[in-house]
């Protein structure tokens, strides 16, 4: 049996939850996420907490339990907390700023770069660093990831866009 699969998820108190046997919907105080199940997983749904079951022992099986477990737990974390992720500009001239709702940025191109949110995804900015928040994990992981692209870390002088947790291996330049 999965370690993982066969912990509950406790429901908080402000959290409503709805599966109809395919899809379930988890509603909470930052907004609503749904998500189909596959047909090899039965939930079972009390008041504080939701049971992930399997119907089989095959390898399919033994892998989507706790698959699905913890993308249900992330679901409820999401409704109720929501998730970001930070980044920080490292260069000279480097710049974001916001556009509306969009987010700018200026990081050595001839011309700035534009990227627009998804439904459920916000950025903050303050100074260097970038926030991306939303209450759908992969989806912030996602825009986050978008961001990082528009100017990758170089390992020679550390410039470009990182995440605040990462660490650059840097390498040496030339020698004369």
């Amino acid at each position: 049996m999965s370690r993982i699969g066969k912990l509950p998820v406790e429901i908080p108190e402000k959290v409503k939850v709805d599966f109809d046997g395919t899809t379930l919907k988890i509603n909470g105080p930052k907004g609503e996420l749904s998500r189909d199940i596959h047909e090899l997983i039965d939930l079972e749904i009390n008041d504080e907490e939701i049971i992930i079951k399997r119907n089989g022992e095959s390898k399919d099986d033994r892998s989507l339990h706790g698959m699905t477990r913890s993308l249900i737990e992330g679901m409820v974390t999401g409704v109720v907390e929501g998730y970001s992720k930070q980044l920080e500009m490292v260069g000279v001239g480097y710049n974001a700023s916001m556009q509306g709702k969009s987010l700018k940025i200026e990081a050595g191109y001839s011309h700035p770069v534009v990227i627009e949110p998804s439904e459920n995804i916000e950025f903050e900015v303050e100074k260097n660093k970038i926030t991306v928040k939303g209450i759908d994990k992969q989806q912030v992981g996602n825009v986050a990831a978008q961001v990082r692209a528009v100017r990758e870390p170089e390992p020679y002088k550390g410039k470009g866009i990182k995440y605040i947790d990462e660490r650059i291996r840097r390498k040496e330049g030339k020698t004369g």
